[in-house]
């Protein structure tokens, strides 16, 4: 069953529900940074949420950028989800695996810390970009964006996400699910709404058990109607030409220093692990059209 996100209405519409399976995608994340079973857990429950704020968006050249860090040992989180599905992030500690005692689960909270922020900033492609930034609740993620939307965008929310980790390390199952009440609900919607997450098993867990984003949503309103459904996936979109483009922001001495020290350079996507390298030539290329620019 591959990866997919779904969009619903419940309760005359008085409800928006988002429901994604992101197992796939967070295999993939996990392979790409090597990462242990807390820094995947953190990651892939960022992404999850992520791949739903994006799905919110307006048009295919939208984005949202997420940025995490609480000051805890696996450091600052970074993901990047694009309207048509494509996601990609990393964390700073890939090597991070922390488990509470008392339930054995994994301490995302932990790892991520709470002495920090949670910002979101939306690419419209319109002169201003819109930035959200709300102090970190828990680190475990579900709990600080069910209070960025409250705070940031004024619409009560429950955030529930999870991935599972088999012993191997691989991504056992991994998703997320938002539930908003809309301006419009009643006392008797929200109390309704309460009973549905107050009973409600771990998302990663009824996606363990065979459960698509469409099964989770009508498990949860029996009246939901669905209103679109997409695909999700990692794709990092870096290429030597982005890199050149951003070498030639960085000042006309560094470079000298590049081409007559160095020989060269080497730039790492922070997003795929992926290097690109850039000779003399390249170096000088991109020194000469700065003075052209008159930079």
């Amino acid at each position: 069953m591959k990866d997919s996100l779904v969009k619903a209405i419940a309760l005359d519409g008085k409800v928006r529900i988002y429901a994604v399976k992101s197992t796939e995608l967070c295999e993939t994340a996990r392979l790409q940074h090597d990462c242990w079973p807390t820094s995947q857990a953190a990651l892939g429950r960022i992404m999850s949420i992520g791949t739903i704020m994006a799905a919110m968006l307006k048009n295919e050249d939208e984005k949202i950028v997420i940025q995490i860090n609480g000051n805890g040992p696996i450091g600052t989180c970074m993901v990047e989800c694009r309207y048509n599905g494509d996601v990609k992030g990393f964390v700073g500690d890939n090597e991070i695996y922390l488990k509470y005692n008392d339930s054995n689960k994994l301490a995302v909270g932990l790892a991520v810390g709470t002495d920090g922020y949670l910002k979101v900033t939306k690419y419209t492609g319109l002169k201003n970009n819109f930035t959200g930034q709300v102090a970190l609740q828990s680190g475990e993620i579900g709990d600080d964006f069910a209070y960025y939307f409250t705070v940031s965008e004024q619409t009560p929310s429950a955030v529930s996400v999870g991935v599972l980790v088999n012993t191997d390390y691989s991504c056992k199952a991994a998703g997320g699910l938002l539930i908003q009440i809309l301006p419009d609900a009643t006392e008797e919607d929200i109390q309704k709404v309460e009973k549905v997450v107050a009973n409600l098993k771990p998302v990663s867990q009824l996606i363990d058990e065979g459960l698509t984003p469409q099964d989770i949503i009508k498990l949860c309103f029996e009246d939901a109607e669905i209103l679109e459904e997409k695909s999700i996936q990692w794709n990092c979109d870096c290429s030597k030409d982005r890199f050149k483009a951003a070498l030639s922001t960085i000042t006309s001495q560094d470079l000298e220093e590049m081409i007559h020290e160095d020989h060269g350079c080497e730039v790492k996507c922070e997003y795929c692990n992926k290097t690109y390298k850039f000779n003399e030539d390249d170096l000088k290329l991109i020194l000469e059209f700065k003075k052209s620019c008159g930079k």
